[in-house]
């Protein structure tokens, strides 16, 4: 009878060996990463250690039931003890993943960030430029004040942009949208300075052609004739089969 017990005690036993030895593995792959968990570990290998080596004792000498008895008592305290280190370790494992979660979203969350903040590639007018995000956010508010009919403080918004951002890919839409805003407060003689500068630095820009409009239309308003003749003119032969243009021609006759 005796040795069939110390036959499953060896079996416990080893079981008990087999998870301390690999506890070392998992401690450094990062579940025991506080010092009261690894001390358990060293500590029950040594237990382990001893009941091995009182074991093997046992079966060279057949030592009696009583000594079987005490091993067996021993084998129940590391089951218990591997059983509170089972804990520890799902209790870690868990803490772990919760913190590689937490840093996930952190991750997450940062690059979310960085792409609000970052300049982005994007379409402008036709060609290809790189925007600032406070660049973009300055032009659309600029835009979004024009659109709401509020002209007086829409002009300096452009004006403001102008200054802050001379090298914007926005910069000729920017200048075409300040004479707009003075045009649609009847302050021709800003109009015409803001279309002509954007005319002169950008002669390609898509808005181009009408400005010229605007600036003959306020040349007409100013009995400037002949200021808007030449301007009508200069946009029919600049821009030929534009919109602009079409019109120009149909303003021609009156101003003749």
């Amino acid at each position: 009878m005796i040795p069939m017990k110390l036959s499953s005690f060896r079996t416990s036993i080893l079981v008990a060996a087999l998870f301390a030895a690999l506890a070392p593995g998992i401690a450094s792959a990062g579940i025991f990463d506080d010092d009261e968990a690894r001390k358990a570990i060293l500590d029950l290998r040594a237990k382990v250690d001893a009941v091995n080596v009182r074991l093997d004792k046992t079966d060279d000498t057949k030592a009696n039931k009583s000594t079987a008895l005490d091993l067996a008592n021993e084998n129940e305290q590391l089951r218990s003890e591997i059983a509170k280190l089972r804990g520890q370790i799902e209790v870690l494992s868990n803490d772990i993943a919760n913190t590689q979660r937490r840093q996930q979203d952190f991750y997450v969350d940062l690059d979310n960030r960085l792409r609000k903040i970052e300049p982005k590639r994007m379409t402008v007018d036709g060609k290809d430029a790189v925007v600032e995000v406070n660049e973009q956010r300055a032009f659309d508010n600029a835009m979004a004040l024009f659109k709401e009919g509020d002209y007086k403080n829409s002009a300096p918004a452009f004006t403001s942009f102008i200054a802050a951002y001379p090298q914007s890919a926005y910069l000729g839409s920017a200048q075409y949208w300040l004479g707009n805003s003075y045009y649609a407060q009847r302050d021709c003689k800003s109009t015409v300075s803001a279309m002509q500068q954007l005319i002169k630095a950008y002669p390609d820009h898509p808005k181009a052609p009408d400005a010229m409009l605007n600036i003959a239309g306020c040349y007409t308003e100013l009995k400037d004739k002949p200021a808007a003749k030449k301007t009508l003119e200069a946009l029919i032969s600049q821009y030929p089969g534009t919109e602009a243009a079409q019109a120009a021609k149909s303003r021609l006759s009156p101003v003749k």
